[in-house]
């Protein structure tokens, strides 16, 4: 009988999770890369067993929704068709990667992210549900904000470097020593205490003290890139999706048209070899788009954790947001859809929506209580962005 876990807080494709419109399944893209048949199978299963609706999560992965207990085996036999899936829960639960869309082939990306997959899906480590890794060797860092736990990237210096987060520098590495170096990280935050009762991260285990076998190898990495906008580059197009959400034909109307389809963690895929930016439903091609400024999660009804519908109020308040500032609309305090700070934080409750400027969704509130009338009536002046 199929397993279905009623409560959790990553859901996967062997364990979906309840949500106000039926069960969530997680989909794992390997080295956060589809095939065009690929992209065209989760369209189809979207369209057969769920509501059409598909998330791209901050983890650079798709998750179908709204799917009932019947549908889970013909989807797992589909997904394991097409190579998307692991053998069991517990492998897929480890696989939790970021990889930098922008490779070439022949560089060192995906022949590094293919040898991180494989060592993590022969040996479990038993890490947390939430601790990841990401694969980031261009010259500049674009997945430096992205939750990440361990981080291969490259060096100021043009090396390639393994580091711990939290941790100023890392340790410079061959290519083959790479994946071995990120695995020896990854058992000396098992080994140290980093992880209780199946929860923790590098970064505030770092804050707590700890001191990783790296920390002092004095490799700095790579300076941050700006954040990716939507437009051509090299080798094809990066594509925004309003509020991190496709409909399954908006994913097939790209499947069909891209060589591939890379996934990223900023609502945006990388359409592979399109020369013009595609248009369609729910996709954002124009870079100054204000839809780019704001942040919802999925909201009432469709999850049962939120205290109000947040989509529609955030595209209302789009417009009104500078060009450089951000708004995040939560249904909750997890904060989900943005959790860091924004420019304008709004956490609803059951008595409304508290405000939060300059902060995130455990920070203080500057007001409490506002009704969505009174968000509208004049939001530059209430939200301080007059």
């Amino acid at each position: 009988m199929t397993s279905v876990a009623i409560k959790g807080w990553c859901p996967s494709a062997h364990r979906p999770m309840h949500s106000g419109d039926g069960l969530v399944a997680r989909i794992r893209p390997r080295g956060g890369r589809l095939s065009s048949a690929q992209a065209v199978a989760i369209a189809d299963l979207a369209e057969r067993y769920g509501n059409r609706l598909i998330d791209l999560t901050g983890r650079a992965n798709l998750q179908i929704r709204g799917l009932c207990a019947e549908a889970h085996a013909p989807l797992l036999a589909t997904l394991a068709q097409f190579g998307l899936i692991d053998a069991d829960a517990e492998i897929e639960s480890q696989r939790n990667m970021l990889v930098t869309p922008f490779w070439t082939d022949g560089d060192d990306t995906q022949w590094l992210a293919v040898q991180l997959e494989r060592a993590l899906s022969v040996g479990c480590l038993g890490l947390p549900a939430k601790f990841g890794f990401a694969v980031d060797c261009g010259d500049e860092r674009v997945l430096a904000p992205s939750s990440a736990d361990i981080r291969i990237e490259c060096s100021a210096d043009g090396g390639l470097m393994v580091r711990a987060d939290g941790c100023p520098a890392g340790h410079l590495v061959a290519r083959q020593q790479a994946v071995p170096a990120a695995l020896s990280l990854a058992k000396w935050f098992l080994a140290s205490g980093g992880a209780s009762g199946g929860r923790g991260r590098m970064a505030a285990h770092i804050g707590n003290g700890a001191r990783p076998p790296h920390m002092l190898a004095g490799a700095s990495p790579a300076s941050a890139a700006r954040p990716p906008r939507p437009g051509l580059c090299a080798g094809g197009a990066l594509v925004g999706l309003a509020f991190g959400q496709l409909l399954s034909t908006t994913l097939r109307f790209l499947a069909e048209r891209a060589v591939g389809l890379r996934m990223t963690p900023w609502r945006m895929i990388f359409a592979e070899g399109l020369s013009e930016m595609p248009e369609h439903d729910g996709i954002v091609s124009d870079a100054d788009d204000p839809l780019l400024r704001v942040s919802a999660c999925t909201g009432a009804p469709s999850c049962q954790a939120t205290h109000a519908e947040t989509r529609t109020l955030a595209a209302a308040l789009a417009p009104h947001m500078p060009a450089q500032a951000h708004l995040h609309i939560s249904g909750c305090t997890k904060g989900c859809a943005h959790p860091g700070a924004a420019a304008v934080t709004l956490v609803a409750n059951v008595d409304g929506f508290d405000l939060i400027c300059d902060g995130s969704t455990r920070d203080a509130p500057a007001r409490r209580g506002l009704t969505r009338a009174q968000i509208l009536a004049d939001p530059r002046a209430l939200l301080g962005i007059g």
